[in-house]
């Protein structure tokens, strides 16, 4: 069980440590995006995390899973919700871009990749890939996107998001530790 365990959390950072690579890949490109490829990214990252939560609530039984999963629909929609009011209000279009494309790639191997998992397997993927997404979202809203946004109503709703964030990033390290006991 302990060499299944470390496994799955080796492969959990693995994923994540190419996710982070290939965004450091895209860095230059990050710092260069303009406000509507900003928009796009961001709502991506949540569109992709919603993607995980609704996997997590079909496929784990664990309620601390659960919860956060439950929690991870409800915060990044009501994000995702005020990000379309906002473009609705500005009555722009976000912009795809080769960051925003890098992520759903990567998530859509990682989403087949803990399709496949049961059980507490699939419970400490989820939850170390929790906990790696929001460390590196919030790194990149922190040190790139927010830095670079223009529009004071964009640069506004990400600093919101990431209040809300860094505190899912504290609730995924706790559920991460929960999960691996």
């Amino acid at each position: 069980m302990k060499s299944t365990i470390r496994k799955i959390t080796t492969a959990a950072v693995l994923a994540m440590s190419a996710s982070l690579l290939a965004f450091a890949a895209h860095a230059k490109d990050a710092t260069e995006l303009n406000d509507l490829e900003i928009a796009h990214v961001a709502y991506t990252a949540g569109t992709i995390d919603i993607r995980y939560a609704h996997l997590a609530l079909a496929k784990s039984t664990n309620p601390e899973v659960r919860k956060f999963a439950a929690l991870m629909l409800q915060d990044r929609q009501a994000v995702n919700d005020q990000a379309v009011a906002l473009i609705t209000k500005l009555g722009i279009t976000p912009k795809d871009n080769d960051v925003s494309k890098t992520l759903v790639k990567n998530s859509q191997m990682l989403i087949a990749e803990m399709s496949s998992l049961d059980g507490k397997n699939f419970d400490m993927k989820y939850a170390n890939n929790e906990h790696e997404y929001h460390k590196f979202v919030n790194g990149a809203l922190e040190g790139v996107f927010i830095p670079n946004a223009k529009n004071a109503d964009l640069k506004s709703l990400l600093k919101a998001g990431l209040k809300v964030f860094k505190v899912h990033q504290g609730h995924a390290a706790m559920m991460s530790k929960a999960v691996g006991n």
